[in-house]
């Protein structure tokens, strides 16, 4: 959506104050831990764009809250299983020897939106050392959050998700649907279902400073049914606030109880 048709759907310019507002009515305050999915364009014209999202979120939290955002580098991973779009076959040695490794500083954050480039450029914001699925932090949990990340199973036991789920931390979808919680991920990894299978993965990584293409296990991931999930969740349980934060429609959530609750699902409904 351009800013023309954002400024002519937008009835008053949106601001720091008035998403603080929203947010809050919404359930967000003061000392929360939150995870946070985002899409600027759908709140509407905001004077300051991302960086008054972002500061909206902090100050709505304060300093003993501790915002999350996925920061995640979806081009660092094998060519092989790329689809959109594939690239030839002749490619995948090159890609695998020349990417460079990821950088915590300097690894764009790849499809993941203005909200969360602003967030990370933060000299304060800290992101987790993992190539593909690294999430970025700021507040006092941040460290505890970020720091261990493995780099096989990057969405499991041993990712910042879990780390959430430890802190009964909450998950935002600002302006985004169920289709982005990653946190579902993390149930992928808990539940059992009868095609699950562990796959080979590869990304570029510094290791004691040299750069390779290491080779790591990691779960079959699939979000395809997460929007269907998140539906059911909230039919089937009272733990959603749903409200409008600017013009974006959001979802406030327990992180466990979500993930809780897509274990089970995935268990009865996945073959």
């Amino acid at each position: 959506m351009g800013q023309k048709e954002t400024v002519e759907r937008t009835p008053a310019p949106l601001t720091v104050t008035s998403l603080s507002t929203d947010l809050r009515a919404l359930g967000l305050g003061a000392a929360h831990t939150v995870l946070v999915h985002s899409s600027l364009s759908a709140i509407g014209w905001v004077a300051g764009g991302a960086q008054a999202v972002v500061l909206a979120l902090e100050e709505v939290v304060g300093s003993e809250g501790t915002v999350v955002m996925p920061s995640h580098s979806n081009h660092l991973t094998d060519p092989a299983g790329w689809s959109n779009p594939p690239v030839p076959e002749s490619w995948h040695e090159v890609i695998r020897s020349n990417t460079p490794a990821f950088d915590v500083d300097m690894t764009p954050a790849g499809g993941m939106g203005a909200i969360v480039d602003c967030f990370r450029s933060q000299p304060d914001t800290v992101r987790s050392n993992q190539p593909r699925d690294s999430i970025c932090a700021r507040g006092p949990l941040a460290r505890r959050i970020t720091d261990g990340h493995s780099l096989a199973f990057g969405l499991g036991e041993k990712s910042p998700l879990a780390r959430l789920y430890d802190l009964d931390a909450l998950v935002l979808l600002l302006g985004v649907g169920h289709a982005a919680n990653t946190s579902f991920h993390l149930a992928e990894y808990r539940a059992e279902w009868p095609s699950k299978r562990v796959i080979a993965e590869g990304a570029p990584v510094l290791i004691e400073g040299e750069r390779r293409w290491e080779r790591f296990q990691d779960v079959e991931l699939n979000a395809d049914d997460f929007a269907t999930i998140g539906a059911a969740f909230e039919r089937d349980t009272d733990a959603v606030r749903a409200g409008l934060v600017g013009l974006a429609e959001c979802r406030l959530m327990s992180q466990q109880a979500a993930v809780d609750y897509a274990v089970t699902w995935i268990e009865a409904n996945r073959i």
